[in-house]
């Protein structure tokens, strides 16, 4: 990574601690023993109490634990492994998302032990399946951001062992091999989006992306201030105008093996840093998290990372679009006009309605490339958060075909999205006197006049928009989303990848 001498940072610095964590991680198929420092075993609520626990089900109500999902009873032992009795609720209802929360518990309950084993009972259809819910639901929820303590007291997981009622010893390897691709994709933004805005700027990322691509098999292609402006891509320029970083737009590019029958763009937002520009925001909490304002683009680069492993036989081709923004005497100003590069001329009503700006060449360059579908996810608006909160992410479309591929992703990744109407009555809201259009639309529906300017620039291609400004960051652990950047979305952009077809 290139680093100007102002920046006061280590040589060794760990851009991605959590993936180096994740790949550090084995899984094996086993019974448990020697060298294990915690063994769990689901207790249902009904049936029989597993043996080993060595405590029947009134004792264990005694010691306060109930069996519902979520749960967990630490059982220390004077010799050997501590023992674990971890909630498994009612078995008819254990689903892929209430394993992931049942080990997201189990792994919580073992934070300080580096090799663990979990043996789960019952029968839960498709064993691959169930295996990789619950090496998904152990990794993430062990993710640590931590690089940047001088005394960190995590301890990093370098063994899991597992033993899962119906899958032998190859479903679980498969199921491990998947959990720990669609993982890998989450650690990765979730490792971008909590990395200080002073530690990571649209030139480090494009840097990154470059590292990965070799890794991971697809190809990266970095444009610069002079590139972007023989483009024309006047937004993400008239957003950097603050900045005394350049912008940076990181075009990712992959390729199956077997010749591919359709092309899907991504297009990430990736605002570095996001002051508001001269529409500054106040110093509040929000304020401080404005670093996680390229989340969409820490996303759509995590989802890339997993596309060769997971097999993806659709060609993808993505944009990140980085900058941060900032107030200074050279910053776009309210009532400037930018002209991005399809030559739609904007009206900039709200410098801190920044990130449909940037995003809006990104779609331009998608369609000039024919692709058959845009997806693109953004930290874009409040409005998001305050209609959906911190569980839930609004998906809104053009194409019910593309809305109804989004919310399956997401059943599948346990990353819920809601589809809002694509009202289109509200358009008006964004005109302009002097401009194509302007912006930002009026008080209310913002979330949706936002995705109506995106619109704009998508045309006929079909489209989906996730808005993940509510579900980018938690504020304390919940089950297996660690806390700060949750990396909401890779995994569905991942599982959209690989579901995608014409």
């Amino acid at each position: 990574m290139t680093r100007s001498p102002s920046k006061l940072i280590p040589d060794d610095f760990r851009t991605l601690p959590g993936l180096d964590d994740l790949e550090a991680v084995t899984v094996v198929a086993r019974e448990p023993g020697d060298g294990d420092e915690a063994v769990g075993y689901t207790v249902f609520a009904e049936g029989d109490v597993p043996a080993e626990l060595g405590l029947d089900r009134d004792a264990l109500t005694r010691a306060g634990f109930d069996p519902k999902v979520g749960q967990a009873l630490v059982i220390p032992s004077a010799s050997g492994p501590d023992l674990v009795a971890v909630g498994a609720g009612v078995a008819d209802e254990l689903d892929p998302a209430a394993l992931r929360d049942l080990a997201a518990a189990f792994a919580r309950a073992t934070a300080r032990r580096a090799r663990i084993a979990l043996v789960v009972g019952g029968s839960h259809g498709d064993p691959t399946g169930t295996v990789r819910a619950v090496v998904e639901g152990i990794v993430l929820s062990r993710y640590r951001y931590r690089v940047l303590k001088t005394s960190p007291t995590h301890t990093p997981l370098a063994e899991l062992s597992l033993r899962v009622a119906a899958a032998d010893a190859a479903d679980i390897a498969a199921g491990a091999a998947d959990a720990l691709v669609s993982a890998r994709a989450a650690v990765i933004a979730r490792d971008l989006a909590n990395t200080p805005p002073g530690w990571l700027t649209a030139t480090d990322i494009g840097d990154i992306a470059v590292q990965l691509g070799a890794r991971f098999g697809f190809g990266v292609e970095l444009f610069d201030k002079a590139a972007l402006i023989e483009l024309g891509c006047g937004g993400l320029l008239g957003v950097n105008q603050g900045s005394v970083e350049e912008p940076r737009m990181v075009k990712l590019t992959y390729t199956p093996e077997a010749a591919a029958s359709a092309h899907l763009a991504l297009v990430g937002k990736g605002i570095m840093y996001d002051s508001g520009g001269i529409s500054l925001k106040p110093s509040d909490p929000m304020h401080l998290l404005m670093k996680m304002d390229m989340g969409g683009a820490a996303a759509v680069l995590g989802a890339f990372t997993g596309l060769r492993d997971a097999g993806v036989g659709t060609r993808v081709t993505g944009w990140l679009m980085c900058t941060d923004n900032m107030p200074s005497g050279t910053s776009y100003k309210l009532g400037d006009v930018l002209v991005a590069r399809d030559g739609t001329t904007v009206e900039v009503k709200n410098t801190d309605a920044e990130g449909r700006l940037v995003m809006m060449d990104a779609i331009a360059l998608a369609n000039e490339e024919n692709v058959d579908a845009i997806i693109d996810i953004a930290t874009l608006t409040g409005a998001a958060l305050m209609a959906l909160g911190q569980s839930t992410a609004p998906v809104l479309a053009n194409d019910q075909r593309m809305a109804d591929l989004a919310l399956a992703a997401s059943e599948t990744t346990d990353e819920p999205l809601w589809q809002l109407p694509l009202e289109r009555k509200y358009r008006s809201q964004l005109d302009s006197d002097v401009a194509d259009i302007s912006n930002l639309g009026g008080k209310y529906a913002g979330a949706t006049t936002a995705a109506l300017f995106l619109d704009h620039f998508v045309g006929d291609t079909p489209w989906a928009h996730l808005d993940i400004a509510g579900t980018m960051q938690t504020d304390k652990d919940d089950s297996w989303r660690s806390a700060g950047a949750t990396g909401f979305g890779a995994r569905t952009l991942l599982e959209i990848a690989r579901t995608f077809a014409l």
